[in-house]
């Protein structure tokens, strides 16, 4: 008869008596003194409660981890934000179109470790004596619709069209599109990061600070245009 009775009863129906009878290691608490598992830890056989108390050291220690890594986050996202800021407020400071390149490629190099920055823009300035500024050298129709299609800033490696346009010894690259009075079907131009460092843009990098910086850097450029 007791085979029979244990023929019949599944796991499932011992977790499904647990869950339904939530009291019942309360009114048998001796049990989890007399049930012994293997040690998660490879140390030979303890009880119940002891692998409990260790289930529950091991989950808040991954919790500990989990949140040692938000609070970093938090600590850089707060650190880059500090940086568009101070970006932001130099750019409303200038007012010189000749002077605005030198200082975007100086804030990304000192300030967001880039090795080499451009600007380039296929709009005609207002003022025709500003076209020979640098931000208007020419580029070739292939990369300039490349950029047009982008519809987010573009991480990782250059495409071949733009060979030529940054220092042949950068790793890895970031091309923001610049957009005229948030028009996000018409780029009239491109900011262009590379790096030494392979890492520094990668391909499923977070892209929030990049739409930033290319923003600030479009609205700095369209009162020229």
């Amino acid at each position: 008869m007791q085979e029979d009775i244990q023929n019949t009863i599944s796991v499932d129906d011992v977790k499904s008596y647990l869950r339904t009878h939530k009291n019942f290691f309360e009114e048998h608490a001796s049990l989890l003194t007399e049930i012994y598992l293997p040690s998660p830890h490879g140390s030979g056989a303890i009880s119940l409660a002891e692998r409990q108390q260790l289930a529950q050291r091991d989950k808040i220690r991954v919790q500990e981890v989990m949140l040692a890594q938000l609070i970093e986050f938090g600590e850089q996202n707060d650190v880059t934000s500090h940086k568009v800021h101070n970006f932001s407020v130099k750019l409303l400071e200038n007012n010189d179109l000749t002077k605005l390149q030198p200082l975007i490629a100086e804030n990304m190099q000192h300030v967001f470790d880039v090795t080499e920055s451009h600007v380039r823009i296929w709009l005609k300035p207002h003022d025709e004596a500003l076209s020979h500024d640098a931000v208007f050298a020419p580029v070739n129709d292939t990369f300039s619709d490349w950029v047009v299609a982008l519809e987010a800033p573009h991480c990782g490696t250059q495409p071949e069209s733009a060979k030529g346009l940054l220092g042949e010894n950068l790793q890895s690259f970031a091309f923001l599109p610049l957009y005229k009075n948030g028009d996000k079907k018409h780029a009239f131009g491109v900011l262009m990061l590379g790096s030494e460092d392979q890492k520094r843009f990668k391909a499923d990098m977070g892209l929030m600070y990049l739409k930033r910086i290319g923003d600030l850097v479009s609205a700095s450029f369209s009162n020229y245009l």
